[in-house]
């Protein structure tokens, strides 16, 4: 009988072999940054693009923010797109010198369809970008944003992604993981890739995109993860999204645990259902391209499905030890040196990232509660697979109103990367 339970078990066990093998080697070179020689003469044109639906507590403060960039005022415009607004969002933004464009749709939903119209729009006005900067309206902005995308453009990246930070990370224990989930993946997947040439992908807000790749691809990305989707259908035609580690975002966390499992149950949906459509087309651009960038791509958007399989073979190993076994075990045909190495890398790289980036002692303290933060993905993937198909959006009501000062404030009396400090000028 156990040959039977072989036949899925074995498979199982050779993917969570390869998934772990492969990430803990990637991870590893996410341990330190290059050197980089950086172009620090302005030399392209931006389009600042906020994405706003009710979010007049916290546009204000963003607005006032992307006023004062270390880059020529005369070089970027800042543009909020109220999208569906039933409150006071399009008058702050307005009266804190956006552009603002007003957009009603209630059939069409969400940040993907509101871009989508942004763009068209965009390129109808008579002045001409080279490139579009994205923000969430909870954000605030680092002051040589700009500076560091302009650099990236000039040697010949198309797709960029900056460093997502957190915002409020000493909030609450849940805006505490959450932020520590953050910078990991910064550093152990966005900053790992662009140091061995593979692709990144983007994050939604604090991105970067060349016009000239949007006019000739189209946005198109209307789904509940319309970055991700985005990456992947550019990535197909050869075109790999790069990572900007000093760009950096200030993005707002969840504050309660519930804000914080729809934000990922989306999250989980769009995985899944972006998956469905990409993988096949991916498989045979990765294959007749022969980019192993595409192939990575693949193996991305595969990570929910690790996780199930994970989970199964987690459940059936605990099966195991109340009845006579049913399957063959791989891992003990494995020397136990590599899996002693993967099992203490997993629990030491968020340390090594923490004591990187200086973090405060509150961070260290919520560092005990982040493993119910990672857990707890394991019924929301479950879930975001079952509502794979359903496309309603889920808004995260955001409140956290402060400005960039107060961030330096924070950074400079809790002593959290203060590598990155810096004076608004």
């Amino acid at each position: 009988m156990n040959y039977i339970f072989d036949y899925i078990m074995i498979p199982m066990q050779a993917i969570i072999v390869f998934f772990t093998i492969y990430y803990f080697i990637i991870a590893f070179f996410g341990v330190w940054k290059r050197n980089e020689k950086k172009i620090l003469t302005p030399k392209n044109t931006f389009a600042v693009i906020v994405a706003a639906h009710n979010e007049e507590q916290v546009i204000g403060q963003l607005v006032e923010n992307l006023q004062v960039l270390d880059y020529p005022r005369d070089m970027y415009d800042i543009y909020v797109v109220a999208d569906n607004c039933t409150d006071n969002t399009a008058n702050v933004a307005r009266e804190c010198g956006a552009i603002v464009c007003e957009r009603t749709n209630n059939e069409e939903r969400g940040k993907g369809f509101a871009m989508e119209w942004m763009f068209r729009k965009l390129f109808t006005f008579e002045r001409k970008y080279d490139a579009v900067a994205v923000f969430d309206a909870d954000n605030l902005v680092h002051p040589k944003f700009l500076l560091e995308m302009n650099n990236r453009l000039c040697k010949g990246d198309k797709l960029i992604q900056g460093y997502l930070d957190a915002k409020n990370p000493h909030d609450t224990w849940v805006s505490g993981t959450f932020a520590i989930a953050f910078w990991v993946t910064n550093h152990i997947w966005h900053l790992a890739k662009s140091n061995i040439g593979l692709s990144s992908v983007l994050g939604g807000t604090g991105m970067c995109i060349s016009t000239d790749i949007l006019k000739e691809f189209g946005w198109g990305a209307t789904c509940l993860t319309e970055d991700m989707e985005f990456t992947m259908k550019v990535l197909a035609r050869g075109i790999r999204t790069t990572w900007a580690h000093d760009a950096i975002v200030y993005d707002e966390k969840p504050l309660t645990f519930m804000q914080s499992w729809n934000q990922r149950k989306r999250w989980a949906q769009g995985h899944f259902d972006i998956a469905g459509r990409y993988i096949p087309k991916m498989i045979k651009e990765g294959i007749k391209q022969r980019d192993i960038r595409i192939v990575d791509g693949c193996i991305h958007l595969l990570q929910p499905h690790f996780l199930l399989i994970s989970t199964a073979f987690v459940i059936a190993s605990y099966i195991q030890l109340l009845v006579p076994p049913f399957y063959t075990n791989i891992y003990s045909l494995m020397p136990s040196e590599i899996l002693t190495i993967i099992m203490i890398g997993q629990y030491l790289l968020p340390v090594i990232i923490l004591l990187r980036i200086r973090a405060s002692w509150k961070t260290w303290c919520y560092l005990i509660l982040y493993p119910i933060f990672i857990y707890s993905w394991i019924p929301i993937t479950f879930l975001g697979f079952l509502d794979r198909h359903q496309h309603e959006w889920s808004h995260t009501k955001h409140t956290r109103a402060i400005s960039y000062q107060d961030i330096l404030l924070d950074k400079t009396d809790t002593n959290h990367n203060n590598v990155r400090r810096e004076t608004v000028k």
